[in-house]
């Protein structure tokens, strides 16, 4: 039986990636693009998307929604891999969150 958390609890675990770090600190500083590219075509996210939303999937990035933040971004990502059942590491969670950033979102300021 798979229990799905309350509104309460979805906000703090989506807010759970930026307790552990130190203010000011870039969440995805470290970030491994490569992987984070690499992962996001292996797990087929595009395609996913682009069945929830239509077209290109392009749509479901929308940095004024409720995605608006880098740790809300990240918590976005482990949803999709809780959800999924993709296994993925924390690291490369952290990585395609960091890709989906750079290419769409914006949040933090890195090197291109």
């Amino acid at each position: 039986m798979k229990i799905l958390p309350t509104s309460i609890g979805l906000a703090l675990w989506l807010a759970a990636p930026l307790t552990a770090l130190p203010q000011g600190t870039p969440l995805f500083r470290d970030a491994d693009l490569a992987l984070g590219e690499k992962l996001i075509l292996e797990n087929k996210c595009s395609a996913c998307h682009a069945r929830k939303v239509g077209g290109d999937g392009s749509a479901i990035y929308r940095p004024k929604g409720r995605i608006n933040n880098a740790g809300a971004l990240r918590g976005m990502v482990e949803y999709c891999n809780t959800e999924l059942g993709l296994s993925l590491f924390p690291e490369e969670v952290t990585a395609m969150a960091a890709v989906l950033d750079r290419d769409h979102y914006h949040f933090e300021s890195r090197p291109r």
